[in-house]
């Protein structure tokens, strides 16, 4: 297990160091200067230009390049134009809305999606499994945002349930903090669950359709405990695969919902920055994006090799 995860970690620091050029690249390509952004309406050739010595933007592309990499290995990150803040301050306060929105919603995504799965699975062509599947091709079909603007609508303006302006920081308290993530988790995590439900309910059934199953029953074993115990053990292994994939979808997503619900997330920050130009809060925040995406998918690999022993390397 300890190969596995040094030969993730191993290949990870390529593959940040590449996203991080391109990255890089295609914002020097990017037509328009950010001092004119960051100058608006006042913006004359020579104030950008003053604005451009600056910020070191009139520097040759290499020059730049090699500064950020060392600034970058050094956890620097450079300085966000508009805000004259530190990168790595602006995300370190967005970044626990962000990780309370996705783990909300992987809590949904799991609850929903294996329950669904589980009732479709376990008795593959009935009438309960053309339900579940029927829905989870639903919550497929629906966008996440109308899903939020439907929530909002009707728990947050209409039944005045919960706050429309949802979070508040755990520290600050953590009941209000709770109530704050629920519809936001729910709207973001249905779509992921659609997949995981159909994921589990095919691993499901062909698990439950396996020899050892009917072994199992003959010996007298109850069907329950051959679900939990054994198909569904095995169940997971290709579902824990398919969770990589509904982490990066949701991601994506959670851009759409923290707008929705006026979260202050890493999403909202990383829109803003994009429209005004801000380019060090977008290398620095797809770097951030990038980096969690490949701890979660450590963390399922390792998930992974503890379910099926055979996936460990020798």
């Amino acid at each position: 297990m300890l190969k596995l995860i040094l030969s993730r970690l191993a290949l990870a620091v390529p593959q940040l160091l590449l996203l991080s050029f391109f990255v890089f690249l295609l914002t020097y390509l990017v037509p328009g200067s950010p001092a004119a952004a960051v100058l608006g309406a006042a913006a004359t050739p020579e104030s950008i230009a003053r604005v451009e010595a600056q910020l070191g933007l009139d520097r040759p592309f290499f020059d730049r390049l090699v500064d950020y990499y060392v600034g970058a290995f050094q956890g620097d990150f450079g300085t966000s134009y508009v805000s004259a803040r530190p990168v790595t301050e602006l995300f370190a306060e967005r970044l626990p809305a962000t990780i309370s929105l996705m783990a909300g919603g992987m809590v949904v995504t799991v609850i929903i999606g294996l329950g669904l799965g589980l009732i479709g699975g376990t008795k593959a062509g009935s009438l309960r499994d053309r339900i579940a599947t029927g829905m989870s091709s639903f919550t497929m079909a629906v966008p996440e945002f109308w899903i939020g603007i439907v929530l909002v609508l009707v728990f947050a303006v209409q039944l005045r349930l919960v706050p429309v302006v949802s979070y508040v920081p755990i520290q600050v308290d953590p009941a209000r903090w709770l109530q704050g993530i629920i519809l936001p988790s729910i709207a973001l995590g249905i779509a992921g669950a659609a997949l995981i439900a159909r994921q589990t309910r095919t691993a499901m059934a062909e698990a439950m359709a396996a020899r050892y199953v009917d072994s199992l029953m003959a010996a007298g074993v109850s069907r329950r405990k051959v679900i939990f115990t054994y198909a569904f053990k095995n169940a997971l292994v290709p579902v824990l695969s398919a969770t990589g994939i509904v982490v990066s979808i949701m991601l994506g997503a959670s851009f759409a919902i923290e707008k929705v619900f006026a979260f202050p997330g890493i999403g909202s920050l990383m829109l803003r920055s994009v429209t005004g130009k801000d380019f060090a809060v977008v290398q620095g925040g797809v770097l951030l994006i990038a980096t969690m995406i490949i701890l979660v998918n450590l963390i399922l690999d390792i998930s992974y090799g503890l379910i099926n022993p055979k996936s460990r390397p020798q």
